[in-house]
């Protein structure tokens, strides 16, 4: 067997593919590598690779009916032949296979599946983040514009929080009525019966709500003596869409302290130790509050950067594209950056073009008789137009700029600035969390050059 023989065999022949760091774990480990070496090279911990290889090598054994460990691992396998059986599962097993309604090519609106192939770590983010929910009472802040991926890096941290035998629970704030964010009573009561839910515990607000005390005296108590109280295992709470409260002061400067609150409790205070918060948002908060006051200089920050040169290179690898060389990156590059929903969306249009038995039509419809390079180029012309693959997006972006007009003429001045320009603060973080600028310094450009050419265009028809 060679190493992807073991690794068709395992992906055929286990109840779920191979995670990337497993795969990488058996790549490395046919070569000889140590797990320290594994764990430098890949940004993981080394405890963390030590855990998973040990896993590993308890299901090759199992799928081989043998024992496996690291050190006989190359030695027993090399040179044994696959058998009958393995070699008709790799031969129907085919890492993209044609499209069909049964099995459909994953489309990158949505997070990614804990077992999608197009989940591209940023190392060290990943192994940082696992690395903080083990602390205890740890608070970890995730902030990155909207499409870069911090739902998908979420269920990734809620699922190794699972793995420890850590209680998970994740709150969507988009997914709030609209009331509760301007009334702060219903707010807190909304939130904890909320975590009650995903405890799966009785919510029992009443006996612990007094009004006498105030809301958030109420929260506090009711998860110090109920919610923390009556879970043993940590818990990992984890906060989405952060920054919706930011457009409500009043609750944003009486919800960020009490956070800010607990995570000092947890100095002190057993139960609150148990609690691993997770906070994502999309943009530096631009509400002022107190320095002493705010969650939002306390535990871990993590932003999730653009993809590099690199990780672009092994999406397309994971999509299977005919790049033989850098150029087609390049070009990809040019137009979107390195921004991981736009590039990710230009390859699934791309393979979607060249896969056989397509029972969709595309829109835009490329020439399906043209060469990969050719695709490439007539997607790349069309991006910034109303009939590229991204005019959907680029039109909800549209709808949201005409509906504030501060926030439109502020992103006009930043595409028609010459070289970079400078708005007002709260524009420029509200026009972050959107992902259509980014910060150079003091200066502000246009995340990539398809939002320059995109509302360019835009801006000029309107004018006129």
């Amino acid at each position: 067997m060679t190493i992807d023989d073991v690794v068709l065999v395992l992906n055929v022949m286990l109840p779920k593919p191979l995670t990337r760091l497993q795969e990488l774990i058996l790549r490395q480990a046919w070569e000889g590598k140590t797990y320290n070496i594994i764990a430098q090279e890949a940004y993981y911990g080394p405890e963390r690779v030590r855990k998973v290889a040990a896993e590993l090598w308890i299901l090759l054994s199992q799928v081989l009916n043998e024992p496996i460990n690291k050190a006989n691992f190359r030695k027993n396998l090399e040179f044994r032949e696959l058998t009958h059986t393995q070699q008709q599962l790799i031969r129907q097993f085919s890492p993209l296979p044609s499209f069909s309604r049964k099995n459909p090519l994953e489309f990158p609106d949505c997070p990614l599946s804990l077992t999608s192939r197009f989940y591209i770590p940023r190392p060290p983010v990943e192994e940082l983040a696992f690395t903080e929910i083990m602390e205890p009472g740890s608070v970890l802040r995730i902030k990155a514009p909207q499409k870069m991926g911090k739902s998908s890096l979420l269920l990734r941290i809620l699922a190794y929080g699972e793995e420890l035998n850590y209680r998970t629970i994740s709150l969507d704030f988009n997914q709030a009525e609209e009331y509760l964010f301007t009334d702060l009573n219903k707010f807190l009561r909304w939130f904890c019966a909320n975590v009650s839910h995903g405890l799966n515990l009785e919510s029992h607000l009443e006996d612990y709500w007094d009004e006498d005390i105030g809301s958030k005296v109420s929260c506090t108590i009711y998860f110090q003596n109920y919610l923390l109280d009556k879970i043993q295992e940590p818990i990992v709470l984890a906060l989405n869409e952060v920054n919706r409260i930011f457009e409500y002061p009043e609750l944003a400067k009486e919800f960020f302290p009490m956070l800010r609150f607990w995570y000092e409790e947890a100095r002190k205070i057993k139960n609150w130790q148990k609690l691993r918060l997770i906070v994502a948002y999309s943009t530096e908060i631009y509400v002022p509050l107190n320095l002493h006051q705010s969650p939002f200089n306390i535990g871990l920050p993590l932003s999730l950067p653009y993809f590099t040169h690199e990780q672009v290179q092994e999406l397309a690898k994971c999509y299977q594209l005919d790049w033989t060389g850098d150029l087609e990156i390049q070009q990809l590059m040019a137009m979107v950056g390195g921004h991981p929903y736009l590039v990710q969306l230009a390859m699934y249009h791309l393979i979607s073009a060249s896969r056989d038995n397509i029972t969709f039509v595309l829109e835009p419809e490329l020439d399906l008789n043209a060469t990969p390079k050719a695709q490439l180029e007539q997607l790349l012309q069309q991006a910034p137009t109303t009939s590229g693959i991204y005019r959907n997006h680029l039109r909800r972006l549209l709808v949201s700029l005409n509906q504030d007009p501060q926030l439109k003429a502020a992103f006009e001045q930043v595409i028609t600035t010459e070289g970079s320009g400078k708005i007002d603060s709260t524009l420029a973080y509200k026009l972050d969390s959107m992902g259509l600028i980014t910060f150079k310094g003091d200066q502000i450009e246009p995340s990539c050059e398809l939002y320059r050419l995109y509302f360019q265009e835009e801006f000029i028809v309107v004018d006129c």
